[in-house]
């Protein structure tokens, strides 16, 4: 799935190659967001051109509108966008976060007001994954909490092990259930042997949340391994805190998080944070 193809003695850069449903994508690599299944004023074709190798959907906006249930009866995002490379979906946690003033945290999950008509709604760990399953995407995202900036430490605390216990909930239904919701019409896509067994798995990846906290990054980030993601994310970075503080929230998850698995830092991508 993800092979490791060098790495740099005087960093800790690297190169490797991810091999998911729709095809490999070769690391590091940039990801165009496409909040509604495509990327806004450029065609399919036209980020085929520019190099793109994988595009970002948005779990939550995706699921109020059109419906995650209408995609997949159409065949899954790929279908619906027509887009035959690899997809990630996010899990919806960074929209819940920016809707601080309509929305309520519990165990459960998050109940807030449904942006476009007001009603009420709730998403869970299992429903962002139900979603996720359904549209049918590569790279599947945890349900995590992203604690806004700043944060004072008791609520870190709590932010940090809700989003383990999240991440549990969501491996276990993944593991078990994913396959139950997969749209049924996959094309192999850029080469891919439908026949073997990466051709229909949807990968899912954990998400390192702690706040500006270097012990609750690492505390996350070894709670998440234990659990085997296929990848690993740092989040709760790109919520207004200054650059600096992104830099070292990175620098604090990065040594805690299993070196043979894919790594993505979500809400970076200038070409000097990727150096750095």
């Amino acid at each position: 799935m993800f092979e490791l193809l060098a790495t740099d003695s005087f960093s800790k850069a690297r190169c490797g190659r991810l091999t998911t449903a729709h095809g490999p994508i070769e690391t590091p690599i940039f990801m165009p967001v496409g909040t509604q299944g495509s990327v806004k004023t450029l065609h399919p074709d036209e980020l085929k051109l520019l190099g793109s190798e994988i595009i970002l959907g948005n779990t939550y906006h995706l699921w109020l509108r059109p419906g995650h249930n209408v995609i997949r009866d159409l065949g899954g995002l790929h279908h619906f966008t027509n887009w035959d490379r690899p997809i990630l979906t996010d899990s919806g946690g960074f929209q819940v976060w920016s809707l601080a003033k309509t929305r309520k945290i519990t165990e459960e999950g998050v109940h807030f007001q449904n942006h476009l008509d007001g009603s009420p709604a709730l998403l869970t760990p299992e429903k962002s994954m139900e979603i996720q399953a359904s549209l049918g995407s590569d790279i599947a995202m945890v349900f995590d909490e992203c604690p806004p900036y700043p944060c004072e430490r008791s609520y870190a605390e709590q932010s940090t092990a809700l989003t383990s216990r999240w991440a549990e909930r969501c491996r276990t239904w993944h593991s078990e259930k994913s396959s139950l919701y997969y749209p049924e019409t996959i094309s192999p896509g850029l080469g891919e042997d439908s026949s073997t067994a990466s051709a229909k798995r949807q990968l899912c990846f954990g998400i390192v949340q702690g706040s500006s906290y270097a012990d609750l990054r690492a505390t996350s980030a070894r709670d998440l391994s234990q659990l085997d993601f296929d990848g690993y994310a740092v989040g709760g970075v790109s919520v207004g805190e200054p650059e600096e503080e992104m830099l070292r929230a990175v620098e604090h998850s990065e040594p805690f998080l299993p070196p043979h698995k894919p790594r993505y830092a979500m809400g970076l991508g200038t070409p000097p944070q990727m150096l750095e």
